[in-house]
């Protein structure tokens, strides 16, 4: 696929359709093999979708395909990160470079909080790294607030089976959902 810029103003912003990933979504999320070190690492957190232990949501618009992705994990062993009670966890939030800035990150945000307001979440975390200062911003006027540091030291095995060590020193960040 290949991905054109948005048409000028924002009317496109208000046809992209915030769904639930299916599992014919996952290719798409690899953005043309940009992301396709990722591949197992999507198949594990749809794997945990299925499960009911997080949720993935995207950002499609007809014309174009998949324009964001934003997961939310509902349980892990970090209990001030999701305890599957009242805290969940968003990572993986991402939007194609050419659609930023038009507002489709907020109209994710607003699609994911209210979920999980339904949900009867309270709170929700996320680490974003401390170098992403627009992201840091958006969600500040989200109402985030920056409650630790984090080491952002992880690691996954990517689609050739070789082991990635990321190390990207964030701000773990949180909101009240009231």
């Amino acid at each position: 696929m290949s991905v054109a810029a948005p048409p000028a103003g924002r009317t496109w912003v208000d046809e992209v359709h915030i769904r639930l990933i299916q599992e014919s979504d996952l290719p798409a999320l690899e953005w043309e093999g940009e992301f396709a070190h990722f591949r197992r690492v999507y198949a594990d957190a749809f794997r945990r979708f299925i499960l009911g232990l997080n949720l993935m949501w995207v950002a499609e618009w007809p014309p174009v395909g998949l324009l964001g992705q934003v997961f939310i994990q509902l349980e892990c062993d970090r209990p001030e990160l999701c305890n599957g009670i009242d805290r969940a966890y968003l990572y993986a939030f991402r939007i194609r470079p050419e659609y930023r800035n038009y507002g489709l990150g907020g109209k994710m945000m607003d699609v994911v909080e209210n979920d999980l307001r339904l949900r009867d979440f309270h709170w929700i975390t996320l680490n974003v790294a401390r170098e992403n200062t627009k992201a840091q911003e958006l969600y500040a006027r989200r109402g985030y607030r920056i409650v630790a540091p984090e080491p952002g030291r992880w690691s996954y095995i990517d689609h050739k089976g070789h082991i990635r060590e990321v190390v990207e020193p964030a701000w773990r960040m949180e909101k009240r959902l009231s």
